[in-house]
């Protein structure tokens, strides 16, 4: 197929005997919703399901899931979640898809299980979380899995190998080859190599990274440069980070005890997942390290630190709330050091930044990943990603877990490694691969949405209400009302005009009223009295008026009574 994508494919016919179909549900085109499907057999194998976050182009949206439409109807040919690792693009997803069958075996590492049950437990799904190891193997159904350790900006991530008489296909989650990494789990390059002398049919590979030259940088370089910030600030210290960076939570914790300093853990989610790691003995706290909020704040400037959630500049997380003074223990002063310990997730930008800049005009020290060396990516670059392809040396590559730009980046990588440009298959989300007699094909393509989550209400927003809401957010809201003779079309009552978002100058309509007024006579004359025509003639006249006269395109909303 090379980099090319056909346009317009069908759907796929069924399943060949002895062919094993691969269907990424999420993943591919974005950093996020991370979901991919296997078939075989009549049986079916999840790797990962995790969530997108929204960006401005969606608002009141909270989480974006992967569209479930191809397994809901074939929920007990399912044999297992197969978890990589414990991000939320990988496994945020799933207490949304155990509501629909809560027995499922959500399988992953010793971490990883701990905080899908965590998440599980707080939505009242009793977990069926089944622990493996890496060097482990585990027959589910007709799928052979063999678990591989690789290294990430989570503990216990894992590669899957998945052994059918189709073939044997390598996913390696999401990976990077620090060969310096703080817990010393490096990846296991002997074990892809291994796999690569048996012949790996098909490999799905991690493509975050495939635009940026090199190799790594270590995690253990993070350390020294905390610890000189750490000298130099005499007033509080915030660092944000990622809730399951464990190691660079341990960094930060290192800092602060080296320096006199005790630490106090903010929001939920950082709450938890340290605790999960602390009794699975991820992380080393020394003994009285760790204080409570209450006492936190009791202490003098210059001997605390807060970890806190927030470092992707979500609102509603605590260094969120911090940046726009409304967390209820901690306001910014103006001899803080916020440090944001984290890259940015593409797409986040905007956000990120934001409260960077709300930060800095509390005349607080703001240091980022742009001032200081604070973070490393979690993701192999361009280096990395070459030496798997030399070692795995796949008969077929399918780049996963990127933008269109990373995706094909990576593809272009694998041919020049040696695969054959027609073997190297860029899909899209939806897309349908069978892996036949040692050769992958793409067959088709399956309906695949965002599935969008709003409060409590999951599916019920779509692109129509989106749209409405951007263009509530871009021109406002105007009302628009007449009442009219129900036999004559006459108007007895109105035009008024009413709007939010618009304009706050209350003659800003004056203008349209007369418009609206000889519109609505000229309708009575020619006899149309249909309140649903009415009000299109209502909207036209109101839309033309205020696109001539202020070049805007607010939602207009035409009310026609009749009496």
């Amino acid at each position: 197929m090379g980099l090319t994508r056909p346009k317009n494919l069908g759907a796929p016919g069924a399943l060949p005997e002895g062919a094993l179909r691969v269907i990424p549900l999420g993943g591919l085109g974005a950093i996020g919703r991370n979901m991919t499907l296997f078939e075989y057999e009549g049986r079916l194998l999840i790797v990962d399901c995790g969530v997108l976050f929204p960006d401005v182009d969606q608002p009141g949206v909270d989480l974006i899931l992967p569209d479930f439409t191809q397994i809901l109807d074939r929920l007990d040919d399912i044999e297992a979640i197969v978890v990589t690792h414990g991000h939320e693009d990988h496994i945020g997803a799933i207490p949304y898809l155990l509501e629909h069958k809560n027995d499922i075996p959500v399988v992953g590492s010793r971490f990883s299980v701990a905080l899908v049950e965590a998440k599980l437990r707080e939505r009242r799904i009793k977990p069926a979380g089944v622990v493996v190891a890496e060097n482990e193997t585990l027959q589910l159904g007709p799928f052979g899995c063999e678990f591989l350790a690789v290294n990430h900006s989570i503990p216990d991530a894992l590669a899957v190998a998945i052994r059918t008489e189709a073939g044997l296909v390598l996913h390696t989650g999401d990976f990077k080859m620090d060969q310096l990494p703080l817990d010393g789990r490096i990846t296991d390059l002997a074990g892809f190599a291994r796999l690569g002398d048996q012949g790996v049919d098909l490999l799905l590979s991690d493509s975050t990274n495939a635009e940026i030259p090199g190799f790594v940088t270590s995690e253990r370089q993070i350390g020294p440069v905390l610890d000189r910030l750490f000298e130099d600030v005499k007033g509080r210290i915030i660092v944000a980070s990622f809730a399951s960076h464990v190691h660079r939570v341990q960094q930060v914790l290192d800092a602060a005890y080296a320096h006199g300093r005790k630490v106090a853990f903010v929001g939920r989610s950082m709450v938890r997942n340290m605790a999960i790691a602390r009794d699975l003995g991820l992380m080393e706290v020394p003994e009285g390290l760790l204080v409570s909020m209450d006492e936190a704040v009791r202490l003098p400037a210059d001997e605390i630190v807060y970890m806190s959630t927030g470092s992707q500049g979500e609102p509603m997380s605590a260094l969120g709330r911090m940046a726009s003074g409304d967390h209820r223990h901690i306001a910014v002063e103006p001899d803080d050091t916020i440090i944001l310990a984290s890259s940015l997730v593409p797409g986040n930008e905007t956000a990120v930044y934001g409260v960077i800049n709300r930060l800095a005009r509390t005349g607080a020290t703001v240091i980022h990943k742009d001032v200081a060396k604070v973070h490393v990516s979690g993701h192999a670059p361009a280096g990395e990603l070459l030496y798997v392809l030399n070692v795995v040396k796949p008969s077929n590559m399918i780049p996963v877990h990127g933008e269109a730009r990373h995706l094909q980046a990576h593809a272009r990588l694998a041919i020049e490694s040696g695969v054959p440009a027609d073997q190297v298959i860029v899909i899209e989300n939806g897309d349908v691969v069978d892996l036949i007699d040692g050769r992958a094909r793409l067959v088709g393509h399956v309906p695949n949405n965002l599935i969008y989550v709003d409060g409590l209400s999951v599916g019920d927003v779509g692109e129509p209400v989106l749209s409405e809401r951007r263009m509530l957010g871009d021109g406002g809201f105007i009302a628009a009302t007449v009442v009219i003779d129900s036999e004559n079309g006459k108007i007895v009552g109105g035009p008024t005009v009413s709007a939010r978002g618009f304009s706050e100058d209350p003659k800003a309509f004056d203008g349209v009223l007369p418009l609206i007024d000889d519109a609505m006579e000229r309708a009575a004359v020619d006899g149309i009295t249909d309140p649903h025509q009415l009000q299109q003639i209502l909207r036209r006249t109101v839309g033309k008026w205020v696109n001539d006269t202020y070049r805007r395109r607010p939602m207009i909303v035409p009310h026609v009574l009749e009496v």
